[in-house]
């Protein structure tokens, strides 16, 4: 009998509370609430996580050892489970070898193409290279005119110069009368020894024919007997014209280049067959980079643009640079940008051979020195390549450019002289989805290459059309992985697991929706219901109107979150959902609860102006930020916000005013950054990388809290001081367990156990430090305290509620001041950030730049944020961040829309202004949805 729902009883995984649920199989159902209210718990901690690990148990025991153990999730009863595939919100892959087109497997498809089909054109004149048949040889001679007089000849390598004597001997005794050399045809008799010492072009003459039928049996001996003495070449000449030459290989009539035959590895950048041999196939070299190693062109050479001589104190030193400006007659006090060309390419790659002349003061006599200027760049080179102990720092001056060999292509030059619809493998691989979809669309073939590719050709075709239909239109196929956001490697496993065609399957997904504008949500929709309809279950946790109200299902978790969450709220239909008193959600979807819109925008009279930017798609643009104000950069997927906003403003500001080791991007200039004194980027990236980090550590909290305890006086007696109440260093940590209250025990063939520390009992610290009691509070007690009991905990002791107060300000009252940073969000780390910039003392005049820091909220967390963020502009300050969410974008004082596509067709302004008016321009699509909020009624 088949089960038709999934059973879950008595689910305790983290903060659920014991839920018992009931999930329709083969539905997409969306499960949405609060941040921290359980929703991930529920279904990546308990569902996925219980799926995979019944499948992996079901395997034998030596396939289990090399798979990931699931640990058990704390849960009574599942039933009606099927095998569980995740596609989370993470990098696909580190590895820069990992592209768009190796992940997907298209790259792989376009290898077999190119294998299969793909002409060679010779890499020096571009002449395509053939192999044919005699058959087909004589088939292209029996075209000629009939009554044409031709000679065929076989052409002979070489010989050396000594050696000629030899060949004509060997030639006369096999029975050959003439021979051409050069342009002459002369018989072996009348060849006069030696020759002189230049080299000759030697062609055997086999045979002499006017073009007839009755010719097709002689011209087939001859034109093998020329073949077997020229290995399998012949020339066909026609007095007075230009001799057409033919081959059995694969070989350039006029370069005489050939290949080896071609395979699939020969086009792939992972195998040595096919990689460019220069770079390996990484398609870049690493390279120092002027622009990092002089970063802030502003400086002059005395103020210090040369950081890697920052650290250099030696009067000889700047003798010598002193001496280096003079001999070439510029200030040393001029700013790097006015220096002029020549001086500056002297000081990166040296003077050559010419000595320069410098002096110092010894024992009161002036010394005189011809020295060679080695060159910053040069020296640098030698420094990395002896000295491993400087690599790491000289790291940061590197960058990478291009291969000079391949120029990026990462192939060979055989395989990068290959061509399928007169386009090479890595031309294709450069096209974005789009084009790539239309070019292998419209391609013109041959009927014989059009059946041996028909297979080929549609499993690129069906792959490159999932990915245009889940919003990726404007990537291409070699952009590296681990260069894409986390919205778009989860849309691109989504496309690739719709491609599998599988069914029966659990699909569990992250946020869908994350990086994708509102224009594209019903393609990514469309991709998910044709996943639902293939035969499976699509679980989804979203925060999307549009993906809430599609649903067959929805799952509300709350009512709060951390300790208050962890409950079911509603589950059932969309359309009940938004009558649900019950439901947050439902209250926010039905109206009943709202983002007001702002009564008043903010204005100002001071911008920051970034005058063109040309970055990646960026066409040269000119864009004003309006200093004091909230900005939202807004546009479609890959219209170029990123480009703009980070590679470019964000870099040029930290360059000027943080003295960042940074590269810009391509720009002319950027004024009005004097009204800016700090810049800050707060990402969605964990606070720290170690269990030990958490939001106390983070914010500064817990050292005052360590200084409260070490000021106790039972705390005093003992001579303890804060650093005893550190679990991170000896003396007051539990050392059985290192300061981490819990022991790894590995388990061979099962998944590790984290059990307790039987000598602290999980608490962390030792018993001597335990018994320092605050308010009769242990320290172990604070750390499992929440940030709002925290907060009631510590009213009276400003410094440390004034931390707190931040962190319940934006939302996070419910975490744990204690809890390990590698179990926050990105949503929570990124207001863990934002809760210590709000604790600062406000200096104003700093600008906060944000990339879609709605990841991960709800509307009513957004309603929090949307307070926090005008808290920070209300203090001066200018916050720029890139979103999609409508609420956010309603809600800013100035909006700048990019586009109108994404890829090749973005990069440019569409409109600027208040969101009022950027909802009037007809060409934005921001605009579009805009004016939905403005004027529902009319729509």
């Amino acid at each position: 009998m088949e089960v038709n729902q999934i059973t879950i009883r008595g689910a305790r995984q983290h903060n659920l509370k014991n839920i018992d649920l009931d999930l329709p199989k083969n539905k997409l159902i969306v499960i949405t609430g609060l941040s921290g209210s359980g929703k991930s718990t529920l279904a990546f901690d308990t569902l996925y996580a219980e799926g995979q690990r019944r499948y992996v148990e079901s395997l034998s025991t030596y396939a289990r050892q090399f798979l990931e153990r699931m640990e058990k999730p704390d849960i009574d009863l599942i039933e009606g489970l099927s095998p569980a595939i995740a596609i989370e919100q993470k990098n696909s892959s580190h590895n820069p070898r990992s592209t768009v087109g190796t992940i997907t497997e298209i790259y792989g498809f376009l290898r077999l193409l190119f294998a299969r089909i793909g002409k060679p054109h010779c890499y020096k004149c571009g002449h395509p290279i053939t192999s044919q048949s005699i058959d087909q040889i004589i088939d292209e001679i029996m075209d000629f005119p009939d009554e044409t007089r031709i000679i065929i000849l076989a052409p002979v390598e070489n010989p050396q110069k000594q050696d000629y004597q030899k060949l004509l001997k060997r030639l006369y005794r096999e029975g050959f009368a003439r021979i051409k050399i050069d342009d002459q045809i002369m018989t072996l008799e009348e060849i006069k020894l030696p020759f002189k010492k230049k080299p000759h072009i030697i062609a055997v003459v086999i045979d002499r024919l006017i073009i007839k039928e009755s010719i097709r049996n002689r011209l087939a001996d001859s034109l093998e007997l020329a073949m077997a003495l020229s290995q399998g070449k012949v020339l066909v000449e026609i007095p007075g014209k230009q001799a057409v030459s033919f081959s059995e290989k694969a070989t350039c009539p006029k370069c005489n280049i050939s290949y080896p035959e071609f395979t699939p590895a020969g086009f792939s950048f992972n195998s040595p067959k096919g990689a460019c041999p220069e770079c390996d196939g990484l398609g870049f070299c690493p390279e120092f980079d002027p622009d990092l190693i002089m970063p802030n062109p502003e400086l002059s050479l005395r103020e210090g643009a040369i950081t890697v001589w920052a650290n250099r104190t030696s009067v000889q030193f700047y003798q010598f640079l002193d001496a280096l400006t003079a001999h070439y007659k510029v200030d040393i006090h001029t700013p790097f940008k006015n220096l002029p060309d020549n001086f500056k390419k002297i000081l990166f790659y040296g003077s050559k051979k010419k000595a320069i002349p410098f002096y110092f003061e010894r024992k009161e006599k002036r010394v005189i020195y011809n020295k060679v200027w080695e060159g910053i760049i040069p020296r640098l080179k030698s420094r990395y390549s002896d000295i491993s102990q400087v690599k790491d720092e000289l790291k940061k001056y590197l960058s990478f450019r291009p291969c000079p060999s391949c120029l990026g292509a990462r192939i060979n030059l055989a395989g990068r002289s290959v061509k399928v619809g007169q386009k090479t493998i890595f031309e294709i691989s450069a096209m974005t989805i789009e084009n790539a979809l239309f070019f292998f669309k419209t391609i013109e073939l041959s009927d014989q290459h059009r059946l041996i590719s028909a297979r080929i050709l549609k499993g690129i075709i069906e792959r490159l059309g999932f990915l245009n239909n889940v919003g990726l239109s404007y990537l291409t196929l070699d952009r590296r992985a681990n260069t894409l956001s986390g919205g778009e490697s989860q849309r691109i496993r989504l496309a690739t697991q719709i491609g599998s065609k599988l069914s029966g399957v659990l699909y569990v997904l992250d946020e869908p929706s994350i990086g994708l504008h509102q224009r594209d949500n019903q393609r990514l929709l469309a991709a998910l219901i044709k996943m639902r309809d293939l035969g499976n279950t699509v679980l989804v946790v979203e925060h999307d109107e549009e993906t809430i109200l599609a649903a067959d299902h929805v799952v509300d978790m709350g009512p709060g979150a951390g300790i208050k969450g962890g409950k079911v709220v509603f589950s059932d239909t969309p359309k009940a959902l938004l009558k649900s008193k019950h439901s947050l959600t439902g209250q926010y979807l039905s109206g009943r609860k709202q983002i007001e819109i702002p009564a008043k925008r903010r204005s100002s009279r001071q911008h920051l102006v970034l005058f063109g930017a040309s970055a990646n798609n960026l066409k040269h643009i000119t864009v004003s930020f309006p200093l004091g104000c909230f900005i939202c950069v807004t546009g479609v997927s890959g219209s170029g916000k990123s480009s703009l906003v980070f590679e470019t403003l964000y870099k040029a500001l930290a360059q000027k005013i943080n003295r960042a080791h940074v590269t810009a991007g391509r720009h002319e200039k950027i004024s009005g950054f004097e009204k800016i004194d700090r810049v800050v980027h707060i990402d969605q990236a964990p606070i720290g990388k170690t269990p030990r980090s958490n939001p106390g550590t983070y914010t500064g909290a817990f050292t005052h809290i360590r200084e409260l305890f070490a000021r106790t006086k039972e705390a005093r007696l003992r001579g303890f001081k804060p650093g005893r109440f550190s679990f991170n260093v000896k003396g007051g940590r539990c050392e059985a367990c290192g300061g981490d209250g819990i022991i790894k025990i590995e388990m061979h063939f099962l998944p590790d156990i984290y059990v307790p520390c039987d000598i602290c009992q999980g608490k962390r610290y030792n018993r001597e430090t335990l018994e320092i009691l605050y308010k009769g509070k242990r320290i172990t007690d604070v750390l499992d305290m929440t940030v709002n009991q925290g907060l009631a905990f510590f009213q009276r002791i400003n410094v440390i509620k004034t931390k707190l107060q931040t962190l319940a300000d934006v939302g996070l009252g419910y975490i744990h001041l204690g809890q390990p940073a590698t179990t926050l969000s990105g949503g929570e780390a990124q207001r863990v950030k934002l809760s210590r910039e709000l604790s600062k003392s406000s200096r104003g005049h700093t600008a906060y730049f944000l990339d879609e820091p709605t990841t991960g909220l709800h509307l009513d967390d957004i309603k929090r944020l949307l307070g926090v963020l005008d808290r920070l502009v209300r203090a001066g300050n200018t916050v720029i961040i890139i979103e999609h969410n409508l609420e956010v974008i309603k809600s800013a004082d100035y909006v700048i829309d990019l586009g109108p596509e994404g890829g090749d067709g973005g990069g440019q302004v569409i409109a600027g202004g208040t969101p009022e008016e950027v909802a009037a321009v007809s060409k934005s699509y921001t605009g579009h949805f805009l004016k939905r909020i403005f004027n529902p009624d009319r729509l």
